[in-house]
């Protein structure tokens, strides 16, 4: 073992700092890795080795219920470079550890589209796949070409191609067979520079002709974007929260039918051969927009955002999500499913 694998290992850090709840928890051993070559070294150790392992992105997509006993690896790994482009389109190499909203910016001022629809999503790149991010009727599967990823037992660097993410509605093979069991370490994703706009969904398009803009480019749809989030959404630096914390329950048609002859306003969105509810809309529905238990609540302004007042633990707000889950299951037969990890 060198000096140079032990000392990425620290022992007993707190990670409040490092998620986006603000919950108060620590990790056992705790390793920063700015490149892949850390990740080998790593390798090298009995702590790597012998103990259990959580990979960490942004930690805006983490509810912690409890102290880690394990090595929590935090991912650091930059860049964003740029490794084809012509007059119609831009590939992009991009690091695990570059924060996404950062990456946004960074293609929407030179004019590439593709992500503008996904501005101010927290968290970082490497993640992004594993959650197949969306939001406004666009999702990282529509630009995404591959990942490089690192079996953790093995060693075993692999590219994942679309097809081998076997992407869906906030899922990829990350979340299923492979959780846990790779760590990726850079994204490739493809952008155009003469983008098709997708201004469909929500009230984007409303936002939009409200400000005048009848021709829109793509940076006047990620400040729209920014402009509707910043007013639903709490800023985590204020009021501890993970974004959406259930995914929006997608049903058949049938099933959809039988809700709507009980529930005639009830919303919908197509999803192919399915149909997609707000869960938010189900969730204030059954009374709990702004309710508070202790220090756990739902936000006052979007039911779908579970948020920390102040010293709400992750088990304090595991068991509010428990609540919400089983009045809804109850009320209309819908079972919501989290979209934040429980660790």
């Amino acid at each position: 073992m060198s000096p140079s694998s032990t000392s990425l290992i620290r022992k007993g850090i707190s990670l409040k700092p490092f998620n986006s709840f603000g919950i108060e928890a620590k990790t056992a051993f705790w390793a920063e890795l700015t490149e892949e070559s850390d990740l080998f070294r790593l390798q090298e150790t009995d702590t790597f080795q012998k103990l259990q392992r959580q990979i960490l992105g942004g930690g805006s997509n983490i509810l912690i219920t409890r102290d880690y006993p394990g090595l929590m690896l935090k991912i650091r790994i930059p860049g964003i470079t740029v490794i084809s482009e012509d007059d119609r389109e831009v590939v992009l190499s991009i690091g695990a550890g570059v924060e996404w909203d950062e990456l946004v910016r960074f293609t929407t001022q030179r004019g590439w589209g593709g992500l503008e629809n996904l501005s101010m999503i927290p968290g970082e790149t490497g993640a992004a796949p594993i959650q197949n991010i969306g939001a406004y009727g666009v999702e990282l599967e529509s630009v995404f070409i591959s990942l490089d990823a690192v079996q953790l037992e093995t060693g075993e660097k692999t590219t994942f191609d679309r097809e081998m993410c076997r992407f869906g509605y906030r899922d990829s093979i990350f979340k299923r067979s492979h959780k846990g069991k790779y760590l990726i370490t850079n994204v490739t994703l493809r952008l155009s520079k003469q983008p098709r706009l997708r201004l469909d969904y929500g009230n984007l398009k409303a936002v939009l002709d409200s400000e005048g803009v009848r021709n829109p480019d793509i940076s006047d749809v990620s400040r729209a974007v920014r402009k509707i989030r910043s007013s639903k959404l709490p800023d985590p630096a204020v009021t501890g929260n993970a974004g959406s914390f259930f995914k929006n329950p997608v049903i058949t048609s049938d099933q959809f039918r039988k809700l709507s002859e009980l529930h005639s306003a009830i919303p919908s969105y197509p999803a192919g051969d399915m149909v997609k509810i707000p869960a938010a809309w189900l969730i204030d529905q059954c009374g709990f927009k702004g309710k508070r238990v202790g220090d756990a609540g739902v936000h006052e302004h979007h039911a779908l955002i579970l948020v920390n007042h102040g010293n709400a633990s992750g088990a304090d707000i595991l068991a509010l999500a428990d609540d919400i889950r089983s009045e809804v299951a109850g009320r209309f037969g819908v079972a919501l499913e989290p979209e934040v990890n429980i660790l």
